[in-house]
C-alpha cells in the first residue's frame, strides 16, 4: 500500500483497522475460517453486523479495505477469487462540506493572539491551510525545501505520492516568516524533522491530531457555530476562488483532484457561480 500504491499513512492506519475488524468477527464467533478459505456468507454476516454500529461512510470504506485486501491475495496467488469481489457498498449522497465564509475566517484569523510564540505558527498554520487549499496530511508533511518565496509557490505532496505546485499567498508568506523568525528558530529541531516546516514544542513534526486541536479551540473562541475541521479551510479556499470567478479546472490543478467531477462539488456551493454561466454561455441570455 505504501510503496506500489503510495498511499498515506493515515489510508493505510484504516485499511488495516478493517481487515482487523473482520479477524475481531471471526475469532468472537469461532468460525473456522482464514484469509485463504473465507466465504462471502461470513463477509456478508461482518458487513451486516457492522451496519448496524456504523454510518454508510464507514460501512463504504470497509468494504473497499476488504476488498483491496483479498484482491492483494489475488494477485499474490494465496486464493483464485476474492471473496469480496460481489459484496456491494451501500449508495451514499454527495454531502456538501462545512464552509466558512470570508468575514468568518477573519474573525478566526484575529482571535490568535500573536503575543504568545505558538500564536505565529498557529497562524502560519491557518494561514497556509486557507490560503494554498492543502490537505492536513500535506501541511503536516510540508518542506523548507518545498516553499519557494520568490517564485510564490509551495510544492507540495498529495495522494499517491503525486507532487503538484500550488501558490503561496501574501498572508501564508508574511506568517510563515514570522514563525521562523519568533518559534521555529527558537525550537531545538531533531535532525529527522529538520526539513519539515511545521513542529511542535519538542521540534518535532506537529501531528495532524493537534491541527485539529488548534482549529477546534480557535473556533471555539470565535463563537462561530459551525463542525469546522481543517478540512473546512481546503473547502472555503476553493468556494471562495469560484465565488471570485476562477475556473473550475484550475481549481481541480490546484486541489489535487484526480477527476473534475471532484471538483464540481463548489458549483453546489455557489449559486452565484451557476447562474454566472447560464448568462454567460446560453443563447436565451
Amino acid at each position: 500500500m505504501k510503496i506500489e500504491r503510495g498511499l498515506s499513512e493515515n489510508s493505510i492506519k484504516n485499511y488495516i483497522i478493517d481487515v482487523n475488524e473482520l479477524m475481531h468477527f471471526i475469532k468472537k464467533n469461532e468460525i473456522s475460517e482464514k484469509p485463504q478459505n473465507c466465504s462471502k456468507e461470513t463477509i456478508q454476516e461482518f458487513i451486516y453486523k457492522q451496519s448496524k454500529q456504523n454510518s454508510p461512510y464507514t460501512q463504504a470504506r470497509r468494504i473497499s479495505g476488504l476488498k483491496s485486501f483479498f484482491n492483494f491475495l489475488v494477485f499474490e496467488n494465496y486464493i483464485k477469487s476474492s471473496p469480496a469481489e460481489l459484496i456491494e457498498s451501500p449508495k451514499l449522497g454527495r454531502k456538501l462540506p462545512e464552509v466558512l465564509n470570508v468575514n468568518e475566517i477573519e474573525l478566526i484569523m484575529s482571535k490568535i493572539k500573536l503575543s504568545d510564540f505558538i500564536g505565529y505558527r498557529n497562524r502560519a498554520i491557518l494561514e497556509t491551510l486557507y490560503g494554498s487549499g492543502l490537505r492536513v496530511s500535506e501541511l503536516i508533511n510540508l518542506n523548507i525545501s518545498n516553499v519557494f518565496n520568490n517564485e510564490n509557490l509551495i510544492k507540495v505532496v498529495g495522494k499517491g505520492r503525486k507532487e503538484r505546485l500550488v501558490p503561496l499567498g501574501n498572508y501564508s508568506k508574511k506568517y510563515i516568516k514570522l514563525y521562523f523568525e519568533k518559534y521555529r528558530s527558537k525550537l531545538n529541531i531533531s535532525s529527522k524533522s529538520s526539513d519539515i516546516l511545521f513542529l511542535n514544542r519538542r521540534g518535532g513534526k506537529i501531528s495532524r491530531e493537534m491541527i485539529y486541536l488548534i482549529i477546534k479551540n480557535i473556533v471555539k473562541i470565535s463563537g462561530i457555530r459551525k463542525n469546522i475541521s481543517p478540512h473546512s479551510f481546503r473547502h472555503s479556499f476553493a468556494t471562495h476562488l469560484l465565488e471570485n470567478g476562477a475556473d473550475l479546472k484550475v481549481i481541480q490543478i490546484m486541489m489535487g483532484h484526480e477527476s473534475i467531477t471532484t471538483t464540481e462539488i463548489y458549483t453546489h456551493l455557489d449559486n452565484k457561480y451557476l447562474k454566472k454561466i447560464l448568462m454567460t454561455h446560453h443563447p436565451r441570455n
